[in-house]
């Protein structure tokens, strides 16, 4: 009988519910790292970080250069890392914060990255996107607070909704996924599955972080193998998960597939069309051995380039 071994990965402290990111208590020393609109919005007041340092120029799918400029501008005097806002936001604060050994908080105000419970961080290098997945990345504490969906832009809700239903169903096919991670992906599907097809954004709050902690401990595969070409071309990240993710799916067999297009066709998305040569983009996609090389069935050059014809509906 083969030997199995797995283990469990995720944050020491995680808080769920309403109002759990009002007036946050943090140390001494705190760098909050977020987004442009995060005053505007009112989030800083809300979680009691107002008076404190900001970097808020973080930008949709950002780059190395965001990071390493925080890192320059704020390395003396920090001990502490606030991350708010969306996945972006969380990457960046996540990746500095573990460069420099700071303590790190993360509070999600858009739900669908997980990025608040995930060992990962996401940014552009060279114009092109790259997961970094270490440990040491993980948050100290996880704070995730529903209230925040309230009044979120439909768009920036069904981008990040469709993004958690790509990661849970893609990692609970990846070929390392644990039954507890398997077991994590389908509830977080099923929640999400309700909240959207309801539109009850708490539910949908909820989904997210039960699929941070799913995909978390397992692997996204083909489908977010096939989106990054379209994302470095400027497409939101959702609206290209939700195109390359079904057509994965389809490929694979996946028992999500169904499902996943119907909640595709629900929130309504429009389809994403490659600028580049299909062949140059599926040599870039080739060398994501990452998620290729998780995905439940070989996939070869020839099969992206026709994945990539379904996609733009070629």
């Amino acid at each position: 009988m083969r030997r199995i071994v797995w283990q469990i990965r995720q944050p020491p402290r995680i808080r769920f519910g309403r109002g759990s990111a009002e007036r946050l208590d943090v140390p001494d020393g705190c760098l909050v790292v977020t987004s442009g609109g995060a005053r505007g919005r009112g989030w800083l007041e809300y979680a009691g970080l107002g008076d404190l340092p900001v970097f808020d120029r973080v930008e949709p799918n950002p780059s190395m250069e965001t990071a390493e400029g925080i890192l320059a501008e704020f390395g003396d005097g920090i001990s502490c890392v606030v991350g708010i806002g969306g996945g972006s936001s969380m990457d960046v604060a996540k990746y500095c914060a573990f460069k420099a050994g700071w303590k790190k908080i993360m509070v999600p105000t858009t739900f669908g990255s997980g990025s608040e419970v995930t060992r990962i961080s996401v940014l552009k290098v060279d114009g092109k996107k790259r997961s970094f997945h270490d440990d040491g990345i993980f948050a100290d504490e996880a704070v995730v607070d529903p209230a925040f969906i309230d009044g979120a832009d439909m768009e920036v809700v069904k981008n990040s909704a469709i993004d958690a239903c790509a990661q849970c169903t893609e990692a609970y096919d990846s070929t390392i996924a644990s039954p507890y991670a398997r077991f994590m992906c389908d509830a977080a599907f099923c929640m999400l599955e309700g909240g959207i097809l309801g539109m009850d954004r708490d539910r949908i709050a909820m989904g997210s972080m039960l699929d941070g902690l799913g995909f978390g401990n397992a692997s996204t595969t083909l489908g977010h193998a096939l989106s990054y070409v379209y994302s470095n071309e400027g497409a939101p990240h959702g609206r290209a998960l939700a195109s390359t993710t079904a057509v994965a799916h389809r490929f694979n067999g996946s028992r999500y597939a169904a499902r996943f297009s119907r909640l595709v066709d629900r929130l309504g998305f429009e389809g994403v069309r490659l600028k580049q040569d299909r062949g140059e983009a599926a040599d870039t996609i080739m060398e994501d051995r990452k998620h290729l090389d998780r995905n439940p069935v070989p996939v070869s050059r020839d099969d992206v380039v026709r994945l990539l014809e379904e996609v733009d509906g070629a």
